[in-house]
Order: C-alpha cells, then sequence, then structure tokens
C-alpha cells in the first residue's frame, strides 16, 4: 500500500508558477511508475506527466514545454512545476502510484485555480 500526501496548489494569475508536491509513504525504486492527473470541472480525469521508475517521462501535449516532472529519491517525493498557467489548467490535480498488477494508488488532490 502507498499513502500520497499533495501539497502546493492555490490561486494563481495567467502566466504564473506552482510547484506542486507528492511525498509517498514508500521508496519511489519499489514503484513502478508515479504520475500526476488533474480533472476540472465536468470533466474526466486526465494524465499530465507520468514517469517510469528507471525509464523517461511522458507528458500531455497541452502542457509540453510549460510543465515539468521531477523527483527526489531521498524524501520520497514527486514534483510537478508549472509554469506559464493557463486559465485552461484550472483542475484538481492528483499525484498517482502504479505499483504493477494493475494496482494504482491515489492521492487526495490539490486544487489549481489559474484566474486573474
Amino acid at each position: 500500500q502507498v499513502q500520497l500526501v499533495e501539497s502546493g496548489g492555490g490561486l494563481v494569475q495567467p502566466g504564473g508558477s506552482l510547484r506542486l508536491s507528492c511525498a509517498a509513504s514508500r521508496s519511489l525504486f519499489s514503484i513502478n511508475a508515479m504520475g500526476w492527473y488533474r480533472q476540472a470541472p465536468g470533466q474526466q480525469r486526465e494524465l499530465v506527466a507520468r514517469a517510469l521508475r528507471y525509464g523517461s517521462t511522458h507528458y500531455a501535449d497541452s502542457v509540453k514545454g510549460r510543465f515539468t516532472f521531477s523527483r527526489d529519491n531521498t524524501k520520497n517525493t514527486v514534483y510537478l512545476q508549472m509554469n506559464n498557467l493557463k486559465p485552461e489548467d484550472t483542475a484538481i490535480y492528483y499525484c498517482n502510484a502504479d505499483i504493477g498488477g494493475s494496482t494504482n494508488y491515489w492521492g487526495q488532490g490539490t486544487q489549481v485555480t489559474v484566474s486573474s
């Protein structure tokens, strides 16, 4: 089992930046992939960025060049640096841990609102 705790959401103006954090309850080396997803009101949850344990990171086309996924294995924490935020980035952002065997864990979500 994995507990995930997100933080870092908030209200920001268009063009601004935020950094989300997700702390996992166990070593990131024991998790196949970590990801960030988001869900806007009335929309389905969608992938934002996903990184394999020892592999590359995949980004949604809508965030490429603006968002960056990173990790600190010593803190069992992953991050999502979000730059040049747009109103359409407004959503609840969820951290995900894929431990294999179709088993996924989710954080509680953190609200990101981009508005002037």
